[in-house]
């Protein structure tokens, strides 16, 4: 994807996480860390994700840092 940090197995800085991610819709592939939740496993995002309540659970690569200085995510892929 565009502008994504891809994983770097020697440090910590954009990973793979399973998360939830609170959004109006699945249309978006990134989000402002502060829509995430990271979930210790995909159990756990699925568990967690309520789709009525707009929670869906992902696959996230990041945290990244974008232009306007936000800490973002990429998605990988929707668990659901």
């Amino acid at each position: 994807m565009h502008g994504m940090v891809p994983p770097d197995p020697q440090t910590s800085v954009s990973q793979e996480h399973f998360a939830v991610v609170y959004i109006p819709g699945r249309s978006r592939k990134r989000f402002p860390a502060s829509c995430v939740e990271i979930a210790d496993s995909r159990e756990s995002a699925l568990k967690r994700a309520e789709t009525s309540s707009k929670k869906y659970a992902a696959v996230l690569v990041g945290p990244s840092k974008s232009s306007e200085g936000q800490y973002i995510y990429y998605l990988k892929e929707w668990l659901k």
